[in-house]
């Protein structure tokens, strides 16, 4: 299974552990999705940044 991740809200000003786990994500503009598979690392990172970011099942 795989879940698809979209950046909805800024990086600007965040964190710089918080930048990097966008970036690990592939994320990098507003807007911007990626499909990633669905393991607990990938659902680590998207603890850590929830607050800017939505999640859907692909």
């Amino acid at each position: 299974m795989a879940l698809k991740i979209k950046l909805a809200k800024s990086l600007v000003g965040r964190k710089d552990d918080q930048i990097a786990t966008a970036h690990s994500l592939g994320l990098r503009k507003i807007g911007q999705t990626t499909v990633q598979p669905d393991n607990a690392a990938t659902r680590g990172k998207i603890a850590k940044i929830s607050h800017l970011i939505e999640v859907a099942n692909a």
